[in-house]
């Protein structure tokens, strides 16, 4: 038996190993629930049927899924040029932190001008945040895994203080969160009696943007181009240092729109423990996903079912909800592991 190297990888054999990596994770977390005495079969029956067994459960897996697309595109555009932004979380943050401030009111505008503003101050929020520790790795070759990060702790305290200070709510009862926002800062329903919001439509429009650029553009190209072969892309004349620059803005932006959705869809308002780690469990969507834009909205379905029918387990069998975070980390290890089909063909003589 020998390894050879492919070509190219059909796109039925990458959604076959996502698909293969996923079932693999199911098969392996179900040894720690036969440990915990619980009965493996019903476990995922009641986690299904808690995802997707009824209009309120369906609609709670799409909104969590929003913001794990989101800060899946962020990952999936980000190493694609093989910049490895760890730091979705503090730039979701920084996101929800901008729509709060100027959606409650900050700035006397019509209520038609207002949310546009908000959506487009997350995103600048959000690129400008990954654009320092693009341009240490570009300038300096400082490791962007480090200082993204390191700088979601930054980001966490910063917001803390925001929230214990000038951006507290008087009418809060002393509890540290924004004011609410505005209604026409409001992200409408798409569902009445129910927490589906626009930002589900934002996102999926993202995802088609971003397969778009990825695929169709110059600017897709030279983001692969540069993600495969730096030296290469320099001297054929890409302007590497740019692209990287324009890399991290786009990665940022969409991370910092994961925060406005949460902000101005879910919540209304800004509290410091918006996000249980979307931003981290967005690396997990895009390899998921095998950093296919498109492929992100399934593998962000898979992720959000996952967490939301933990929960329905948890109440019906007793299993600790934290199984959740068992698979999605069993999830990309094994999707790591199974990459190497993607990569490797197999020769028997």
């Amino acid at each position: 038996m020998r390894l050879e190297p492919r070509e190219r990888a059909s796109s039925l054999l990458v959604l076959g190993v996502s698909v293969g990596a996923a079932i693999l994770a199911l098969l392996l977390c179900a040894i720690p629930l036969l440990w915990a005495g619980a009965p493996v079969l019903d476990a995922y029956r009641v986690m299904a049927e808690g995802a997707f067994g009824s209009r309120f459960a369906v609609a709670e897996t799409l909104s969590r899924a929003t913001p794990l697309i989101l800060t899946g595109l962020a990952a999936t555009v980000a190493f694609r040029a093989k910049l490895w932004n760890i730091g979705a979380e503090g730039q979701l943050y920084l996101g929800a932190l901008a729509a709060a401030a100027l959606g409650s009111g900050a700035l006397d505008l019509p209520g038609w001008a207002l949310l546009p503003l908000v959506l487009a101050a997350g995103a600048v929020a959000g690129g400008l945040w990954m654009l320092g520790p693009t341009l240490l790795k570009t300038r300096f070759g400082v490791d962007e895994v480090v200082t993204t990060l390191l700088l979601n702790f930054v980001v966490l305290l910063f917001v803390s203080m925001m929230l214990e200070g000038p951006m507290k709510d008087p009418m809060g009862m002393g509890w540290p969160q924004s004011a609410p926002l505005l209604d026409a800062a409001a992200l409408p329903k798409l569902i009445p009696r129910t927490r589906i919001h626009a930002g589900l439509l934002i996102a999926v429009a993202a995802a088609v943007l971003v397969w778009l650029m990825t695929t169709r553009t110059v600017w897709g190209f030279e983001m692969r181009a540069t993600g495969a072969n730096p030296a290469a892309a320099r001297f054929a004349g890409m302007p590497v240092g740019r692209v990287m620059l324009r890399v991290g803005l786009i990665s940022g932006a969409l991370a910092g729109l994961a925060g406005v959705g949460e902000v101005a869809g879910l919540k209304g308002y800004l509290t410091l423990d918006l996000s249980p780690g979307y931003g981290y469990a967005g690396i997990v969507v895009a390899m998921l996903a095998q950093l296919h834009a498109l492929g992100v909205l399934l593998a962000a379905l898979f992720v959000a079912a996952v967490f939301v029918g933990a929960d329905s387990m948890s109440r019906a069998i007793g299993v600790s909800s934290y199984i959740a975070n068992l698979i999605v980390a069993t999830s990309l290890l094994t999707v790591l592991l199974s990459s190497t089909i993607l990569r490797y063909r197999v020769r028997w003589r």
